[in-house]
């Protein structure tokens, strides 16, 4: 089932071929080797990527959502983002809205052909994202 909002006339659905990769993705993982400090909230939805460092009337960069935690996320994108850029990242809410939160890239490499997978920082915590105590 695809998450979708909209606004602005911008559609936020993950494409098939997305989901293929990302699905590809987490079936490669492996839970002995997984680094990550903090459980994360598989979050599929597409979201629009503002750098400050652009012209404010460049186009936003679009990236696909994998996983979240309160200082962080995972994405896919099909262009490499640049490595410390600043941005506000847009993505849907759950009733229906756009959330706006100020970033930064801290990681972003070739997955796949075309495809970039990475991670970003929030410049503020986001406790939605916190995943539920076991």
């Amino acid at each position: 089932m695809l998450q979708t909002a909209t606004e602005n006339d911008v559609n936020f659905e993950i494409p098939p071929q997305v989901a293929m990769i990302l699905s590809a993705m987490d079936a490669g993982r492996h839970p002995i080797v997984d680094r990550r400090h903090k459980r994360r909230t598989r979050l599929r939805v597409q979201g629009r990527l503002r750098l400050f460092s652009e012209a404010t009337t460049a186009a936003p960069r679009t990236l696909f959502t994998r996983d979240a935690h309160a200082r962080a996320m995972g994405f896919v994108s099909p262009g490499r983002l640049p490595l410390g850029y600043g941005g506000t990242l847009e993505i849907p809410n759950p009733d229906g809205g756009v959330l706006s939160i100020a970033c930064t890239v801290i990681r972003c490499r070739e997955a796949v052909e075309g495809w970039y997978e990475g991670s970003i920082s929030f410049s503020k915590t986001q406790p939605q994202f916190d995943a539920p105590v076991a």
